[in-house]
């Protein structure tokens, strides 16, 4: 997942959350979410993915997200939401898209 900062913010790195198993990591220019090599929970992906959205709405620090299909279809697989992994259509989600599939599924 691609994580576009906003205008105001330089960086952004480090875990958001020490519960969810991910990071975010800078390469290059561009900030990207990264799975820890230690424990990560089944649904820690996906929260992860939620999060981020979340952060996104207020454009504070995070000014959207891009996620693909693939890596978003795992993230749901992992957390047992068989039923919203399987209405995924497009092949790229971002930040309103996300919290739309939050709401539409009760995730």
């Amino acid at each position: 997942m691609e994580v576009i900062l906003s205008k105001q913010c330089e960086s952004l790195t480090g875990l958001l959350n020490r519960d969810l198993g991910y990071f975010i990591q800078r390469r290059g220019k561009r900030f990207f979410s990264q799975r820890s090599k230690y424990s990560v929970p089944p649904s820690g992906h996906w929260r992860f993915i939620v999060l981020c959205a979340q952060l996104a709405q207020n454009k504070l620090h995070i000014a959207d997200i891009r996620v693909k299909r693939e890596e978003l279809k795992q993230a749901l697989y992992e957390a047992g939401c068989f039923i919203a992994m399987q209405n995924l259509r497009k092949d790229n989600y971002n930040a309103r898209d996300i919290l739309n599939l939050k709401t539409t599924f009760s995730l």
